[in-house]
């Protein structure tokens, strides 16, 4: 047997044991995790990153793997392991007026952190609820895009309330993690080693400074945290408090710390839209007033002719409604405004930056770029926005490619003809399950 089908076995086992045993508290975890274990981790882990604050590679830490790996878990279990400050860089977010602060782990870090995430992904993944779909496996954002077009459709419109956490992975308070991650897995290895990522200094630029809320920045085992967190705070209250409590139907569509609740009563939702701020403080979150809102999300039939049908805003789409090719009002779900805008600008950054490159390494480079976005925006009644893109895409190429020398102003007919030569690919739809 392999060391990753051993590996797997015993995440089954674990599995199996919180399966059955829902309200146990697990007092030992850290057992399972040995050498074969942490050459999973390793190979789970990815290798191409910027480095840490320590500056090894992967490649120097693969001279010695086995060893390194050894020394990683013998100082993980004896208590001596010191998780090392993160590396803060800043990159643009939204619009690109904001930034949000990224951390670089060390390698050796994020090796660790992700041993601890699969021991403690294998018992949370019995726990947590069908309403959560970011970073978990067999989930995706496009998976919650679709529970959420199917909710809205069957229940005909209604009312929805929009969430949104005011900067959630910087002001997640520590003292609240522990006890919730406590009423589930009281190991003292994986807790200590917790403690200790959450209390990491964090390097920006040549300041060391150590925060007192949040989760460790750009650590592997953040996302995982972040989940357990809001299972306690968001999922399980309203599953347990507020759907019992309900007149008509409620829904929750969670993606990380982006979630939207549909309602088919417009007093409950209301009334959940004025307990929210109370059960989030409870917790220490704050919901961003300018962004937490109650919208009405009725297709015209249902609204009336004089009050225009509301539209929100999710995984960075716009959800609104719109007629289908047989007349019918339907829930459509098209490129956010402000996600197209900053995908443009960054095209353009790139374009600009990137014009002495030679032809053909352009046309490959934004051929990527295209596939990507084409790959998470492909919805079927999306394609006038990809197209829209792809004409974006187009412009910038040719402005930029203008500028290589003094040249006088090329034609469209010769861009043309140099797409012809340097095709870039049409818009293409990945999934036709929402339209």
């Amino acid at each position: 047997m392999s060391s990753s089908e051993t590996v797997s076995t015993k995440r089954e086992r674990i599995a199996k044991l919180a399966k059955q045993a829902p309200d146990m508290v697990i007092t030992s975890l850290s057992h399972h995790i040995d050498l074969a274990w942490m050459e999973e981790a390793y190979r789970r882990t990815r290798r191409d990153g910027a480095r840490g604050v320590d500056g090894v590679s992967a490649a120097e830490y693969e001279a010695d793997l086995e060893g390194n790996l050894r020394s990683l878990l013998d100082r993980a279990k004896s208590g001596t392991y010191r998780a090392p400050p993160v590396k803060r860089v800043h990159i643009p977010k939204g619009n690109g007026k904001e930034t949000r602060p990224i951390g670089i782990p060390t390698l050796e870090d994020k090796v660790l952190q992700r041993g601890v995430a699969m021991a403690l992904e294998s018992v949370y993944e019995q726990d947590f609820l069908e309403c959560s779909y970011g970073f978990r496996p067999g989930r995706s954002a496009h998976m919650a895009l679709q529970v959420l077009w199917k909710e809205a459709m069957s229940m005909g419109g209604g009312w929805v309330l929009e969430l949104d956490f005011r900067t959630f992975f910087d002001t997640l308070d520590h003292k609240h993690l522990r006890d919730i991650l406590t009423k589930r897995v009281r190991d003292g290895v994986l807790t200590r080693l917790i403690g200790k990522w959450l209390n990491a200094g964090v390097l920006d630029g040549r300041e060391l400074s150590y925060p007192t809320s949040g989760t460790p920045q750009g650590g592997v085992i953040s996302p995982l945290l972040a989940n357990i967190y809001l299972h306690e705070v968001l999922d399980g209250w309203f599953e347990r408090v507020v759907k019992p409590r309900l007149r008509g139907r409620g829904s929750l569509v969670r993606y990380a710390d982006d979630a939207v609740l549909l309602f088919t009563d417009e007093k409950n939702a209301r009334r959940v839209f004025e307990a929210l701020p109370l059960r989030c403080r409870k917790y220490g979150l704050t919901l961003h007033e300018g962004k937490t809102r109650l919208v009405r999300f009725l297709p015209p039939t249902r609204g009336g002719s004089d009050q225009r049908p509301g539209s929100f805003e999710f995984l960075g789409f716009l959800h609104h409604w719109g007629r289908s090719r047989k007349g019918r009002w339907v829930v459509k779900q098209r490129t956010a405004k402000g996600r197209f805008t900053a995908a443009i600008k960054r095209i353009w950054q790139w374009c600009r930056y990137s014009r002495h490159l030679p032809i053909p390494e352009q046309q490959r480079i934004l051929t990527a770029k295209l596939r990507g976005h084409y790959a998470y925006y492909g919805l079927m009644a999306n394609y006038r926005a990809l197209n829209s893109f792809l004409h974006e895409v187009k412009r910038a190429w040719k402005y930029w490619l203008e500028r290589r020398s003094r040249a006088s102003r090329r034609s469209w007919d010769w861009f043309h003809q140099l797409l012809g030569r340097h095709p870039l690919p049409p818009p293409r739809l990945v999934t036709s399950a929402l339209a």
